[in-house]
């Protein structure tokens, strides 16, 4: 798992969950209005289908997932909402993508340059690190809940194509088309996951420490805690006691 992965896991277990709850929603409800412009139906739109999913993990209210898909379809009215994907490097040369919804597109992208800028980084151009990553399902499971040979005989078979292990959790990767069927697998065995989701997974990792670690976790959680952004995706690879001192900080 990338350094990034780890680092929202812990920032995960250690936030305040009544306050995240809110932003959550938001972010959900924009995955979803996006994703519904190419079709209401979630059997015929994958990528609605996994919105609607994550959404129902998150205890979404049924209500709250059907009014956003139709302001979506155009259904109901609403701000135009515009989808921004954003691509840079922070301290170290560590690589990032963000993925931003927004109804003011200078605004969002004016204010993530100025983020980028303050932590030593600095935002590229299209197509500068997208290179670098590829597009999975990700699911995270907390090794004492399974073992790796029980968990592998339950998800092979569903489609999924590796399972890394990073030390304290199993890293279940598989094709974007085949995150629901993989995940289902996972939940009827019975089994918790941390997280689901299709994501940018980076090919390779980059190495930081010292002063670079500390910029690029900022640079991290100053972009997620941004309200326009909905993902943040990087190759960095920070040692996992560096990063559990830092959100304890």
């Amino acid at each position: 798992m990338s350094g990034h992965s780890k680092w929202a896991t812990i920032k995960h277990k250690k936030a305040a969950q009544d306050a995240k709850r809110g932003r959550l929603f938001t972010r959900l409800i924009k995955e979803i209005t996006i994703a519904a412009r190419n079709g209401g139906d979630p059997d015929s739109n994958p990528r609605l289908r996994t919105a609607i999913l994550a959404a129902k993990a998150a205890s979404m209210p049924a209500e709250n997932i059907r009014r956003a898909i139709m302001r979506g379809t155009g259904e109901l009215q609403g701000e135009q909402i515009e989808e921004v994907i954003l691509e840079g490097y922070g301290p170290g040369g560590a690589a990032l993508l963000v993925q931003a919804a927004t109804d003011n597109r200078n605004r969002t992208v004016s204010e993530i340059r100025h983020l980028f800028s303050k932590y030593g980084g600095k935002l590229g151009e299209q197509g500068s690190v997208s290179r670098l990553f590829e597009r999975k399902s990700q699911i995270l499971i907390a090794q004492e809940k399974i073992t790796e040979e029980e968990l592998m005989a339950i998800v092979l078979d569903a489609g999924a194509e590796d399972i890394r292990n990073d030390g304290s959790h199993w890293e279940v990767l598989s094709p974007p088309e085949a995150h629901e069927a993989v995940l289902n697998a996972i939940q009827n065995a019975g089994i918790e996951t941390v997280s689901a989701q299709v994501a940018m997974i980076p090919l390779t990792t980059v190495r930081l420490e010292g002063k670079d670690a500390q910029q690029m976790l900022k640079l991290s959680e100053a972009l997620e805690d941004h309200d326009d952004v909905q993902n943040v995706y990087a190759n960095y690879d920070i040692d996992e006691q560096v990063m559990e001192a830092l959100a304890q900080a």
